[in-house]
Parts: C-alpha cells; sequence; structure tokens
C-alpha cells in the first residue's frame, strides 16, 4: 500500500533534518483570547510587534489569504550543551535562515509532487501566528506551565517552524494531555519570579526579555539574578524533569558554539563584549541571533553582569 501524501511530506520534513513533524488544519485559534487578555495586562513589555498582529492571530488563514493546511516542524538545538551565560538557542547560527531555506526546499518538494504552481508561505517565529498552539494542534506537543511547547519524547529545547499551504491536507490528532501534572519546578526556579501564574508570564521580569528584547536600562531589582546571564536564559527548561530525561545532543553543525562564546564564564564574556567596536561586533557575531540585541544592548548586560556581586 503507497504512503499517503501527508506521510511521505512528513517523512520528507525529517530527511531534511527535522526532528518533528505535523499537520494542522488552519482556522480560527482557541488561544487567541488568552493572548489578547496577556497583552491588555501589559505583559509583553517593549514587544510591540505583538500588538500590531493580534488580530491576525485570531485565524491562521489571516496572515496569508488562502493557505488551508499548514506542516509543523521543530529542529531540536541541543538541551544537553551545559548551562552558560548565552542560552543554548544563541550559541551558534541564526536558525532563521537555516529553517527558512528548508521550509523552501519542502515546498519545492511539494511542487514537485503535486503539479504546478502551488503557493506556500514559511514562517519561522517571525510571523503574526502563535506557534505553539499551532504545533499543539499538529501533534508536536502541549504548553508547559513555562509556556514554552514541550513533546513527550524530546523536551522543549528545539526552534518551531511551519509551512503554510493551499492544499487541504488531512491533519494530525492534536495533542490533547497536559503531561505537566502537579509538577511546579520551573515556577519556582525563576530567579526573577516571571511566571504570574502556570503558563502566564510576564515578560517584563524575564531575564530574556530584559536581555534581549528591552532596549531599556535594565531595573536595579533584577541584576542580581542576571549575574550569570549575558543573553538570554534557560533556567525554565533546565529545571523540567521532561528536559531532564528527554534533552537531546547536539546534532545540527549550524548550532555548534562559536569560540567567543564556548566555555566562557559570565564575567570573561562580558569583558570582552565590553572591549569590542562595532566592527569587532559585525565580524564576531555576523549570521548569529544575538545580532537581535545590538552592541549596545550586549554591552549594557554585560555592565550589569560585571557590576553585581558574585557569591562564589
Amino acid at each position: 500500500m503507497n504512503a499517503s501524501f501527508e506521510a511521505r511530506l512528513k517523512a520528507q520534513a525529517l530527511g531534511l533534518g527535522f526532528d518533528l513533524a505535523g499537520i494542522a488544519r488552519l482556522g480560527p485559534v482557541a488561544t487567541h483570547e488568552a493572548f489578547t487578555d496577556w497583552l491588555a495586562q501589559g505583559f509583553q513589555g517593549e514587544m510591540d510587534y505583538l500588538q500590531r498582529g493580534a488580530e491576525l492571530r485570531a485565524d491562521t488563514t489571516r496572515p496569508e489569504p488562502g493557505m488551508r493546511s499548514a506542516l509543523v516542524v521543530a529542529l531540536d538545538y541541543g538541551g544537553r550543551e551545559p548551562a552558560g551565560p548565552v542560552a543554548r538557542y544563541a550559541r551558534g547560527d541564526d536558525y532563521h535562515r537555516l529553517m527558512w531555506d528548508r521550509l523552501d526546499e519542502l515546498l519545492a518538494w511539494v511542487r514537485q509532487e503535486r503539479g504546478g504552481e502551488i503557493r506556500g508561505r514559511s514562517y519561522v517565529d517571525t510571523g503574526p501566528i502563535l506557534e505553539r498552539e499551532l504545533a499543539r494542534q499538529a501533534g508536536l506537543g502541549w504548553v508547559g506551565k513555562n509556556t514554552m511547547l514541550i513533546n513527550p519524547s524530546q523536551g522543549s529545547f528545539f526552534f518551531i517552524g511551519a509551512l503554510f499551504l493551499e492544499l487541504e491536507l488531512e491533519p494530525d490528532v492534536p495533542f490533547a494531555e497536559d503531561h505537566c501534572g502537579t509538577c511546579t519546578r520551573c515556577l519556582e526556579a525563576c530567579p526573577t519570579q516571571a511566571f504570574v501564574a502556570p503558563r502566564v508570564m510576564d515578560a517584563r521580569r524575564c531575564i530574556s526579555y530584559l536581555t534581549i528584547e528591552s532596549r531599556s536600562a535594565i531595573p536595579d531589582e533584577f541584576h542580581h539574578a542576571m549575574r550569570e546571564h549575558v543573553y538570554g536564559c534557560d533556567i525554565c527548561q533546565d529545571v523540567c524533569p521532561w528536559n531532564v530525561k528527554f534533552a537531546q545532543e547536539l546534532r545540527e553543525p549550524a548550532f555548534a558554539p562559536r569560540a567567543l562564546l564556548a566555555s566562557k564564564a559570565a564575567p570573561a564574556l562580558a569583558q570582552e563584549l565590553l572591549a569590542m567596536d562595532e566592527a569587532d561586533f559585525r565580524d564576531a557575531f555576523r549570521g548569529s541571533a544575538m545580532k537581535r540585541a545590538k552592541l549596545s544592548g550586549l554591552q549594557r548586560n554585560a555592565a550589569v553582569v560585571l557590576s553585581t556581586p558574585r557569591r562564589d
């Protein structure tokens, strides 16, 4: 018996190096009301782009009219890598380009298989889409109390991408179970108490937001919690039992740490960052997700790290 087109599409995604693949039907988003409530409380901080695309996020057919289905994929970035001053996802090359290129390959495969100029569009963390809910709809996992998508055999150290297609495809069964149970380790471990409730984060208190998204001075109340963090934070993932048991070794060469970021403690990296000028920064972080914070942001973070008393 021949495999279905959907099965072959998912197999093609895995063959290109993605770790998970599932199909979702596009339409109204069940979590949109919770998202708009989150925005109304100001928990997005300076991330104004979330407000601008709020209405498009209510229905996944809105961002690109005519699309009917989405192939949703996940790409692991190595949760077994040691903790450090830079979040694991940002230590190597920027994931956006790598995932876009692979999704474009998948679209080319779809066109070859189905014939004709079938319309499609790739999204990787940049469009007006509630990606974690779409991934849940595609059967890839559940949203944990730390707001991360968790897969029962993979943990949560992975990127999410989606290829929207104008094809009507048979969707996978949405992931309905919540496997967090009574566990609250992620909520308790957050050094800035960023979680106001399970699955509700006040981004303005999150170290990742403070060191990456925010362009303002970091409030004094968060300096001590930041003393080991130059860019991003993995604490709420590190303590999750699903990652303790199922996090993967780093397999994607593009995500291997750059020499500047490998095996460095926060103070040493902070000193190097403060010594950089713009030319040094461009050379050191060419093709890196860390360019998002700009040199001024990284040097702001570095100054906080070096000015905060250490216990060791």
